[in-house]
């Protein structure tokens, strides 16, 4: 057997895997449409405050903050809303779109950044004291960016499905923008590649050890979280929602799925936008290990990279188990493309957009060679992460 067979075949039998061993990830079957209807509604809706925590973000607001005014909530329902040092007049926003509705909007102006808290979570920390604080604080806390845009009946449906499954966490994975040529290119395989990590089925099976989360939505019930010890025990995460969801698996079952009515409203006009908001914790996902990043180097080319060209230059038998191997990763992606309504043709091109990623990972560790690890917004946290 040659070296070229050899390598042809490592990437066929982990295709083989991927596709039929490693929860169904490609299939992207894991929905929070279906949840609203699957579920009776329960006898007394729980008391929900969203906690946003916002730093430079005065122009998401008209649209993630409004539509979470504008949610058709049976029960009570707050939002409180942390300005995080922000430059830009976020506050102020905040304060024109609450004195124009008739819910209850607490604006919150975050104090400094500690030692060994990463940004976001700090901001998150002092919206839960806030929400809370008092008499009757809410049974389920709604952990959601500043960038999120929600259908009305999305935190209905969210309620449901936590209630009647008794779950410590329901996550949902905002449907990005796919709309520039960036978008276009490198957004589904963003998705595709998260749900390969995490199988979003096995994070909702209880006895699976598989945890993660999507930190744009996160309905999260309040007493499941102060048992584990808070947000403070995820204070220096710099990937904070999978850090959650592995934290809130230890208190009950959580669940992850995909949404059309979950929007991401920030966009990424340019590649290098694209390669910012991955460079920032893709270092960090592999804990920061020059070993874990050129194993990921080599796998992520040996599985995506070489299966077209060993299918073109190869001679048999490799060329025929890559060419194999290149139709598997052409159909796993399907599913993802028809979610974000792209072409099917784009599956040829995933092998181009793999190395596009891999090139993201380096420079994720370049940077936080330079010491610029977790840019983002002016702060550079990856050494917090790292603690």
């Amino acid at each position: 057997m040659t070296a070229l067979t050899v390598i042809a075949s490592i990437g066929l039998a982990a295709w083989l895997y991927l596709l039929l061993l490693n929860g169904g990830f490609w299939l992207s079957s894991e929905r929070e449409e279906a949840e609203q209807n699957k579920y009776p509604e329960p006898k007394v809706w729980p008391r929900v405050t969203a906690v946003i925590p916002a730093r430079n973000e005065a122009d998401m607001l008209p649209g993630s903050l409004t539509s979470l005014v504008k949610q058709d909530y049976p029960g009570a329902f707050s939002i409180v809303l942390v300005d995080d040092q922000s430059t830009d007049g976020t506050a102020d926003v905040a304060r024109a779109i609450a004195a124009a509705s008739n819910r209850e909007i607490t604006i919150v102006s975050g104090a400094p950044l500690p030692p060994r808290w990463t940004g976001k979570v700090w901001a998150m920390h002092q919206g839960i004291a806030t929400a809370s604080a008092g008499d009757a604080p809410p049974e389920y806390l709604l952990l959601t960016d500043a960038d999120i845009g929600y259908r009305p009946d999305v935190l209905k449906s969210l309620v449901v499905g936590s209630t009647a499954n008794g779950r410590a966490m329901t996550s949902v994975m905002a449907k990005l923008k796919c709309d520039s040529l960036a978008e276009r290119w490198l957004v589904p395989a963003f998705i595709f590649f998260f749900e390969m990590l995490y199988p979003f089925r096995r994070v909702n099976r209880s006895a699976d050890r598989t945890a993660a989360a999507a930190g744009g939505c996160m309905l999260v019930e309040r007493t499941a979280l102060e048992r584990a010890g808070g947000i403070a025990a995820i204070r220096g995460a710099l990937i904070d929602d999978c850090a959650l969801g592995k934290l809130l698996k230890t208190q009950g079952p959580i669940w992850l799925g995909l949404s059309d009515r979950v929007l991401s409203l920030r966009p990424y006009e340019t590649f290098e936008d694209i390669r910012r908001m991955v460079a920032r914790s893709a270092y960090a996902q592999l804990r920061y290990s020059p070993v874990l990043l050129v194993g990921t180097v080599l796998a992520m080319l040996a599985i995506y990279v070489a299966p077209p060209a060993l299918a073109v230059l190869a001679g048999y038998p490799a060329n025929m188990l890559a060419a194999v191997t290149y139709l598997l990763m052409f159909i796993a992606y399907q599913p993802t493309l028809r979610f974000y309504n792209r072409s099917p043709l784009w599956g040829l091109a995933l092998p181009l957009i793999a190395t596009v990623y891999v090139g993201f990972t380096l420079d994720s560790a370049y940077q936080h060679v330079r010491g610029r690890g977790g840019l983002w917004k002016g702060r550079v946290q990856a050494e917090v992460g790292r603690q």
